[in-house]
């Protein structure tokens, strides 16, 4: 830790905490996430970082932007476990698989329901006396960029032609049928989006999974459904901690979730986490990049 605030200064505090700042800079800049929130799930982990002595933020900058992404929504589901006392949150069976490889040891959201008060403490204090002062030129930034995207959305939306209307209903194509009218629904899978019918599987740190086991396991269970699966793509030495898959039909997803948000599998004695995949909007640069430090 820095020497006591009244003893440095903002550039030499900013600067202690440069790599705090550029994984903020990530998820504001780069991956559009809600600048306050974000300020949270940072003053989360610094908060995990000083329980547990280990060098959580570090790690996490170590992945991929698609898991940097997934592991701050973990965050977020933690910050309202603490926040909230939600029963679920005690049970084993909500884990945060993410989180648990770069704390390196079990770890799951029993933990923090367990821990609400002295985290909520904890969370609070790291908040105010660290994330505030070392990252809050970077959530003004982020918070006037963000602004200025909603302005050019808005009057992008209102410059907008009107588009000609159609006497058909939506999703429903006019037919000849003699000298009737018959309207047909024209939504075949093949037509609806990729990003549709995509889910997002994630595996544990230290049990690796091939992608033939993954493909196989769907396959076995649910049929010819699988259009592409693609994994992580990373050195042949290293492990894929994330695929992507795409299925034939949306309602595979639907089977698959049964209504929850998140389900987990076990493909050969190895946890596999599967959601469905939500891609970031994409977003015009209207300001340059904000430098890491």
């Amino acid at each position: 830790m820095p020497p006591s605030s009244s003893f440095v200064s903002e550039q030499e505090f900013k600067m202690f905490h440069s790599i705090d700042r550029e994984l903020y800079t990530l998820l504001t800049i780069n991956l559009w996430r809600d600048p306050v929130e974000s300020l949270q799930i940072m003053a989360l982990w610094l908060w995990l970082e000083r329980t547990s002595l280990n060098d959580v933020v570090s790690k996490i900058l170590t992945l991929p932007d698609v898991l940097i992404n997934e592991i701050a929504d973990e965050a977020v589901t933690c910050l309202n476990c603490i926040n909230n006392d939600h029963s679920a949150c005690s049970s084993e069976s909500y884990v945060i698989p993410l989180t648990q490889s770069v704390m390196d040891k079990e770890i799951s959201l029993r933990f923090f329901h367990e821990n609400r008060l002295k985290a909520t403490e904890g969370v609070a204090k790291v908040a105010n006396e660290v994330c505030i002062r070392a990252l809050n030129d970077i959530m003004q930034q982020a918070v006037a960029r963000n602004a200025a995207q909603s302005i050019a959305d808005s009057q992008k939306m209102m410059t907008a032609q009107p588009l000609q209307q159609s006497p058909v209903h939506p999703g429903f194509s006019q037919m000849r049928f003699g000298s009737s009218d018959v309207l047909e629904s024209v939504t075949p899978e093949n037509e609806v989006p990729p990003d549709d019918r995509t889910m997002f599987v994630t595996f544990s740190k230290g049990y690796p999974v091939e992608e033939r086991e993954v493909g196989e396991f769907f396959t076995r269970t649910y049929g010819d459904c699988i259009e592409s699966l693609v994994m992580q793509d990373v050195q042949s030495s290293e492990q894929s901690l994330f695929a992507k898959i795409v299925f034939r039909s949306a309602a595979t997803i639907d089977v698959i979730l049964n209504g929850m948000g998140k389900v987990k599998f076990t493909i050969n004695g190895k946890h596999v986490w599967a959601r469905k995949y939500v891609p970031k909007p994409l977003k015009s640069q209207l300001m340059p990049s904000l430098p890491s430090v």
